[in-house]
């Protein structure tokens, strides 16, 4: 196990944990928080096959830290956000799964973070919500497009507009989260996840998560002739030789790196 002061690091076999270390105030983001994120990403070994986050002592993250942020000239604000949509590139472009195990409050910029995550995991208790309208600002994480990507930009505007919350219940319905389950089995269910995971193939994984990304971004031929190249350099390698000749043997395949 290592840690910081902000981010824990707990590694299980094949599976990294991380956990957002500022209980005090709700593990909102700070930029000592970003970049430890920044850093864990950045230099991820090919050990690791899948990254579960969590929040400490009962909350996923309450959002922005905007103690950091009531005297700021707008290009030192800009050049927040684009740092910050960098740190989430390195998320949601990660060549590993990323499953969010997510708990009591995930707001704003917390959300944001949780959008970058490739599975999600809420639990009934969880309150989904975007008050940045309500605190005079604009997002600035990536959320007008990752979560209007998740829910429409209907019913962000209307989040935004009015503050509204919604249950781990609700999200999973309205697609900010894959799975829910009763209040502290999270985590638990998010191992569950991850240990499938694991079991694929390491690069039919990053082809899942990087290709239908940017398969959804283009026109349709164009999404077409892509997910052809994509299934022709898939089904020619050797995870397709394992996976194909362990289903006709009856067994569990077992794809190396």
């Amino acid at each position: 196990m290592t840690q910081s002061d902000v981010l824990k690091i707990q590694n299980h076999g094949a599976i990294a944990h991380i956990a957002l270390n500022r209980p005090e105030k709700r593990n909102a983001l700070n930029d000592d928080l970003i970049a430890a994120l920044d850093a864990f990403f950045s230099s991820l070994g090919d050990e690791t096959r899948a990254v579960i986050v969590s929040g400490e002592d009962g909350h996923f993250s309450s959002g922005l830290d905007l103690s950091q942020h009531v005297a700021r000239a707008s290009l030192e604000v800009m050049a927040h956000s684009r740092n910050w949509h960098r740190v989430m590139a390195l998320v949601a472009q990660s060549p590993r799964p990323v499953i969010a195990a997510m708990s009591g409050a995930v707001m704003g910029g917390g959300l944001e973070f949780a959008a970058t995550c490739h599975v999600r995991v809420a639990e009934e208790s969880v309150r989904f919500q975007m008050p940045e309208g309500l605190r005079g600002i604009f997002v600035g994480g990536g959320g007008s497009v990752r979560i209007s990507g998740l829910i429409g930009a209907d019913r962000m505007t209307e989040m935004m507009l009015t503050g509204r919350s919604y249950t781990g219940v609700e999200g999973e319905r309205l697609g900010l989260a894959h799975h829910c389950v009763p209040e502290g089995q999270a985590l638990t269910k998010a191992f569950e996840l991850a240990e499938r995971i694991v079991k694929n193939s390491p690069t039919i994984n990053q082809f899942i998560i990087q290709a239908i990304a940017q398969i959804a971004a283009m026109p349709p031929e164009a999404g077409l002739y892509a997910e052809s190249l994509v299934a022709a350099l898939s089904q020619t390698g050797p995870d397709a030789e394992e996976g194909l000749r362990a289903f006709l043997e009856k067994r569990q395949p077992v794809f190396v790196r």
